[in-house]
């Protein structure tokens, strides 16, 4: 609050009363005093100290500069040093200022995306997913994804990656999965059996590639083997790549599966 030296409480003021007056706590108006930032010069007969109308108009001083985030030694050398230009310090701090802003918008900017993420899951347009995914893309199915799988840590972890993918990422990882799709049904017509050198490469291959989204275990990757050929959805989009890709997906899973120390029959989401 805006004080005078003509209102006549501001002269012999104790520090309760003082704090009271500007706005400040006790403790705060106790530590300026301790770092001799602005101190009560007057006592009265009892030894109190109090503060008179000069050392109040210091403190207002300091409320003012310290609102406008000034830091303590910069406002004893505003108040103490006669050689300071206050305009050079102030426009110095509205710089700092600037670029404070300058970093919380960004810091919205990302809190917005990871909000959209969790909410959305994939940041692209329904325009912007076909043509990334393919004409077969559905956007519905992917937000639906979020019902199925929101409350899961995996979920959220998808969430926070995808929130930092830009559009190229996305058509590079869609490019990446669909020259996988075309390994696998090339690799399934060719013979290559489950367990073979070739096929096991190939089910690794995808468990690295769709650790993209989240962190895949071997025992996660049988369980996805297992949805994509039990679900309609992801089946018919393995049978669309080639007739019993799903089923021989899934077998080349299991088999890498049981080479690591996994019984594909038993494993769980972990």
């Amino acid at each position: 609050m805006a004080i005078t030296v003509d209102d006549p409480r501001t002269e012999g003021l104790t520090v309760g009363a003082a704090a009271e007056l500007l706005g400040v706590t006790v403790r705060t108006l106790h530590h300026w005093d301790e770092i001799g930032l602005a101190s009560p010069s007057e006592r009265t007969r009892a030894g109190y100290r109090q503060y008179t109308s000069a050392d109040l108009d210091r403190l207002e001083r300091v409320v003012a500069y310290r609102d406008g985030g000034l830091s303590l030694d910069a406002i004893r050398a505003v108040l103490d040093d006669a050689a300071t230009e206050i305009a050079s310090t102030l426009r110095a701090q509205r710089a700092l200022v600037a670029e404070r802003m300058r970093e919380l918008r960004q810091l919205d900017g990302r809190l917005a995306r990871l909000t959209a993420a969790h909410e959305r899951g994939i940041l692209l347009s329904d325009e912007e997913q076909r043509e990334a995914f393919g004409d077969d893309w559905d956007p519905e199915q992917a937000r639906a994804a979020r019902y199925a799988w929101g409350g899961s840590a995996q979920w959220a972890q998808f969430a926070e990656r995808s929130a930092s993918r830009s559009r190229a990422e996305w058509q590079e990882l869609s490019d990446a999965m669909h020259a996988l799709q075309r390994a696998l049904g090339d690799a399934m017509d060719r013979g290559v059996a489950p367990g073979d050198a070739e096929a096991d490469a190939l089910a690794e291959r995808h468990r690295e590639l769709f650790s993209n989204f989240f962190p895949i275990t071997r025992r996660m990757q049988v369980c996805l083997a297992r949805m994509f050929e039990s679900d309609p959805g992801f089946a018919a989009h393995y049978e669309g790549v080639r007739a019993g890709l799903s089923r021989w997906f899934r077998a080349i899973v299991d088999a890498s599966a049981r080479a690591h120390g996994i019984d594909p029959d038993t494993a769980t989401w972990e």
